[in-house]
């Protein structure tokens, strides 16, 4: 497979999936088995991620904005608040996240935990009534620390943060609004602990042309899997996204008990 093909699934792989509560770590696991795409490269990866962050910039530019000029306002504090315990958890378990989603042994379970909880979150979605004034710092906290958890491979970050969201008893709206800002940081985090690592090593090559490529495919399949999330989130069920990756989990645990991946 030509380095710009296999940048231009990456890129769509990243995008769709980074958004979607579907997991994009998983995914690029499983497809990286499936298709021999393991091995594109660090600075890739980096400039994946830094895509999918130009779709969140795109999309609520108005309330990074709103961020930046209040920098104490509530909504600065409540995203700022979330992020302390995703970045402790990232830190402290980094070597044991990486052995993990190298391995793939667990992103079976790991899909099948994902549908559990989407499933779950589903029957209380319209329970909710907090927006942004109501929710509490705690609140941002509990978020947060399932953020961090979900930097296991094959638990969905967008999942996890929104289903903890609606358990806190937020709204669909504001639930996924804060879920998508909690991404920035998160994704932020992840560009830049990439970028130290290239600095102590050798990043492997990547035409410019492929790396274009990559990188405003998961720029476009992130800003269409946003617009379509937030579609769902409000009027749709997660129910859909529940079976997808149940199918995925339970496919995964009998390739491996057969020995095929």
């Amino acid at each position: 497979m030509s380095d710009l093909v296999k940048t231009v699934v990456l890129g769509i792989i990243q995008g769709l999936t980074e958004f979607l509560p579907v997991s994009s770590s998983g995914h690029l696991v499983l497809f990286g088995k499936i298709l021999n795409l393991s091995g594109a490269g660090l600075f890739l990866d980096t400039m994946l991620h830094f895509g999918t962050l130009l779709a969140v910039f795109i999309i609520f530019w108005e309330d990074i904005l709103y961020m930046i000029k209040r920098p104490f306002s509530r909504l600065t504090l409540l995203v700022v608040v979330g992020t302390i315990p995703t970045a402790i958890i990232g830190l402290l378990f980094k070597d044991f996240f990486e052995e993990v989603a190298q391995t793939g042994s667990i992103i079976g379970w790991d899909f099948l935990a994902t549908g559990l909880i989407l499933w779950v979150a589903d029957a209380v979605k319209d329970k909710g009534l907090k927006n942004i004034d109501d929710i509490r710092f705690s609140d941002a906290l509990v978020v947060g620390t399932l953020q961090g958890a979900a930097i296991l491979p094959a638990v969905s970050r967008s999942g996890l943060t929104i289903a903890g969201s609606l358990f806190r008893g937020i709204n669909r709206e504001t639930a996924a609004r804060f879920s998508f800002l909690l991404s920035i940081p998160a994704i932020m985090g992840a560009v830049v602990l990439q970028s130290v690592d290239l600095l102590q090593g050798t990043a492997e090559t990547v035409g410019a042309l492929s790396l274009v490529a990559g990188t405003l495919t998961a720029a476009i399949c992130g800003y269409a899997a946003i617009k379509w999330m937030l579609r769902v989130i409000q009027r749709g069920t997660l129910k859909i996204f529940s079976v997808y990756v149940w199918i995925l989990g339970v496919g995964i645990l009998a390739a491996q008990f057969m020995g095929k991946f």
